[in-house]
């Protein structure tokens, strides 16, 4: 198990030290809190619901858009998955 103490700055804002970056393999991730205690999971499928969107986009769309809610369907599918 990886784990080291980051300060937490005004802005609520916290670095994911390299190491831990690295061996999640992820640009986003997931926050769950179950107990007092805060879980970090990499997001790995907002890629694949974005293509799925590419696919089905009206021309009025922006690419921007389309990441958005592709990024909330992947939250809201792992959310679900773990609450199940």
């Amino acid at each position: 198990m990886t784990s080291k103490a980051m300060k937490i700055t005004r802005k609520g804002q916290v670095t994911i030290p390299k190491e831990i970056r690295e061996r999640l393999k992820a640009t986003a991730v997931y926050f769950e809190v179950i107990d007092d205690d805060v879980v970090v999971r990499a997001v790995r499928d907002a890629a694949g619901s974005l293509s799925e969107y590419a696919r089905n986009a009206k021309p009025d769309v922006s690419i921007a858009q389309m990441k958005d809610r592709a990024w909330e369907e992947a939250v809201h599918e792992k959310a679900g998955k773990k609450s199940a």
